[in-house]
């Protein structure tokens, strides 16, 4: 489903060029739950923004269903954005002015069901929020407005940007959960960029970075049930 073949991305800052990424190789399947690992500086966040068709690499070849997603037009990606990609952020992006339900109802007429807003967001459990504004909602509640609105394109494959970092471990655990039984209900590529290192366990398969390089891509025959994780 998704190929990255020997990716690279470099940057001119002033005299200096700065390679966030060396022939970078791995696969990810349809229904995978993957984690992309590292610290800050690793490349993580680069591979996310090519991944999503928001930055193009400088050079390799990206792959997906087939189609070299890097050679695409700057018309073309818009339409990969659009079609195929749904995001989930950090600090969620919800418009405050509008209500959990109408949030998700934004994303639901892309796929021209705007009924489909509500059943998704009961899925994160949210039915009885429906009705409340961002404001009114907690950290754990946004964030799962965020994953309702996403799941609501129905994409092929969604990215998600340190998901949990601005929640608790158990809030974060529980987010985790939600990202992973979608990729395995809906067949949707989940891909998540985080860099803490315990999330590994519950992940279909890890791809650890380093320097902007691939340091292992292991995969986990088993993941972790979310009741065998103990995150401090």
């Amino acid at each position: 489903m998704i190929s990255f073949k020997n990716i690279s991305k470099s940057y001119q800052i002033g005299d200096q060029e700065v390679n966030a990424l060396k022939n970078v190789s791995f696969e990810i399947e349809q229904g995978e739950f993957t984690v992309i690992l590292g610290p800050s500086g690793s490349g993580k966040s680069t591979a996310l923004n090519i991944l999503g068709g928001i930055d193009k690499a400088t050079s390799g070849t990206f792959l997906f269903d087939g189609v070299a997603i890097n050679a695409l037009s700057d018309a073309k990606l818009s339409d990969y954005r659009r079609d195929i990609v749904g995001f989930v952020f950090q600090f969620y992006n919800l418009i405050p002015s509008l209500t959990a339900l109408e949030n998700v109802g934004i994303a639901a007429q892309l796929t021209g069901n705007q009924a489909l807003a509500a059943p998704f967001l009961e899925s994160v459990g949210l039915s009885h929020r429906k009705n409340n504004f961002p404001a009114q909602l907690s950290g754990g509640e946004m964030q799962r407005v965020s994953i309702a609105r996403a799941l609501a394109k129905k994409p092929k494959l969604l990215l998600c940007d340190e998901p949990t970092g601005a929640l608790d471990s158990v809030t974060g655990l529980k987010i985790i959960d939600i990202l992973r039984k979608a990729s395995e209900s809906s067949d949707t590529a989940v891909v998540m960029v985080t860099h803490n290192a315990e999330f590994a366990q519950l992940a279909h398969k890890v791809i650890r970075l380093h320097d902007g390089e691939v340091a292992t891509i292991e995969k986990n025959s088993g993941p972790a049930a979310l009741s065998e994780v103990n995150i401090s």
